[in-house]
């Protein structure tokens, strides 16, 4: 469990780091006071399709250990990574302003061995990159306003928070209950 735990504030803290090398970070620390405050957003497109963002998420998709796992079109992030910044910039730009607006393409689906479990398996979806990339564009933008929101007694799927959060602040509840042996 506490090594889970620091390769989760690892984790955390390279994409601190990663939003920190792009001057996002204060843009997403105001995204998440606003939120608090419950304050109104607009134009959250234009922080979106900016370079930096598109930069970012293009940095930390790629450190994932699925970027070399292709989607249905078969690219991986090799692929991408043979294009200038502003190439993929453009494309992502292209994408997302496109006819008919933003359009995934299906994910691939393969079965992978659960955890604990090898002899059962369990589905995993495998978006192709370019889909992986404007999904982490836009989560890097929702991701502040989403959190301010959250109660600070949510623990699923959120970054810097799972299951050994939520054992360890049920631990410290019963404690200070007094309800341990």
């Amino acid at each position: 469990m506490l090594v889970e735990s620091e390769n989760q504030k690892v984790r955390i803290d390279a994409a601190i780091r990663h939003a920190e090398y792009y001057d996002l970070q204060e843009c997403f620390d105001t995204l998440y006071a606003k939120a608090m405050k419950r304050e109104s957003f607009s134009d959250l497109m234009t922080l979106i399709e900016s370079r930096e963002n598109i930069l970012l998420a293009y940095r930390n998709v790629k450190a994932n250990k699925g970027s070399k796992t292709p989607g249905v079109d078969g690219l991986v992030f090799k692929d991408i990574g043979q294009m200038t910044e502003n190439e993929v910039v453009e494309k992502v730009r292209n994408i997302l302003g496109g006819k008919h607006g933003y359009r995934p393409k299906p994910v691939r689906r393969v079965e992978i061995p659960k955890a604990g479990q090898p002899d059962v398996t369990r589905p995993l979806g495998i978006p192709c990159v370019w889909d992986r990339l404007i999904q982490q564009c836009i989560l890097q933008v929702m991701e502040p306003i989403c959190e301010a929101q959250f109660s600070n007694n949510s623990y699923g799927f959120r970054p810097g928070r799972g299951a050994e959060n939520a054992i360890a602040a049920l631990n410290k509840m019963m404690q200070l209950s007094n309800l341990h042996q």
